[in-house]
């Protein structure tokens, strides 16, 4: 069996992204690992560069700025890494920039790829995820956060990455999934509050035109973590990957956990979320075999 791990970045040194921490929590079960890096603003090309690995494949590409409708650009991007994955792979394994897979994981992973490898109604695998938002101890657990999203698939040249890539689709149709006991663990909203303005006007980028982005963040400084509808501590151990990076925090962030910013509609289906597990009305782009 062969694996490829595939991934897309640009601009993440700039906003202090986790990228090689993302590479690395998944590295140990990839036979390669192809980086599609785009032409950037910082120094991200010579910081992929660095990366110490012989199975790390790096591709240079350049993305269009013009394309701001729904984060297209993003699948355009990936999909360029995806097909630049070897024709031996049988899996491929998709990680973004900020988020890693814990090694208690992978030993799970792999034995379900081995298991599904020969059952080809089995598209790919679906993922846990768990969202840390403002510092590594605290969940963002409402309903805005997705739970379950596909990360590996099978190496199909009709699978391809699904409107901004946060999941993928085969000829536009909904990919047929084994979920598995395993969590990624999203860093996407854990930075300090300057990088993660800086973080989210470059994302808002592949959105909105720059004069709105201007506009929009023209008197903000930082961004303000305490807007936020609801979050949980968090308990248990991170990714060991990423422990040098939580060392060096430079910030502090608390948040009262009994606040619940939310409508009395959305405290209602948050309670009975936590009562039965159910996610009332919850958008899945896969099927669940």
């Amino acid at each position: 069996m062969f694996v490829s791990g595939f991934t897309i970045a640009r601009n993440v040194v700039k906003a202090d992204y986790p990228l090689k921490e993302a590479v690395e929590s998944v590295l140990p079960i990839c036979d390669e690992f192809v980086i599609a890096v785009g032409k950037s603003d910082d120094s991200t090309l010579e910081f992929v560069r660095s990366f110490n690995s012989p199975k790390i494949k790096i591709i240079e590409t350049v993305w269009d700025d013009n394309l701001r409708e729904g984060g297209r650009v993003l699948a355009i991007e990936t999909d360029k890494a995806l097909m630049a994955v070897s024709p031996k792979a049988d899996w491929c394994f998709y990680v973004q920039a900020d988020e890693c897979l814990h090694e208690q994981y992978l030993e799970t992973v792999m034995e379900a790829m081995i298991d599904y490898l020969d059952d080809r109604s089995v598209d790919g695998l679906l993922f846990n995820y768990k969202h840390f938002y403002g510092s590594y101890d605290y969940l963002a657990d409402s309903r805005n956060w997705y739970r379950k999203e596909i990360r590996v698939i099978r190496n199909d040249a009709s699978i391809r990455s699904y409107r901004d890539a946060q999941g993928f689709r085969k000829n536009d149709r909904k990919l047929k999934v084994k979920a598995i006991d395993a969590y990624m663990f999203h860093y996407g909203w854990v930075k300090h509050p300057k990088q993660q303005l800086e973080k989210l006007k470059q994302a808002r980028k592949l959105w909105h035109s720059d004069e709105f982005i201007e506009k929009s963040y023209a008197n903000i400084n930082e961004y303000d973590f305490s807007i936020v509808d609801s979050l949980s501590r968090y308990q248990g151990s991170h990714p060991e990957v990423m422990k040098a990076r939580i060392n060096a925090k430079n910030w502090e962030f608390e948040y009262d956990i009994s606040i619940k910013k939310m409508s009395f509609k959305k405290r209602i289906l948050h309670f009975i979320e936590r009562l039965t597990g159910w996610r009332v009305g919850e958008n899945k782009n896969y099927i669940e075999i």
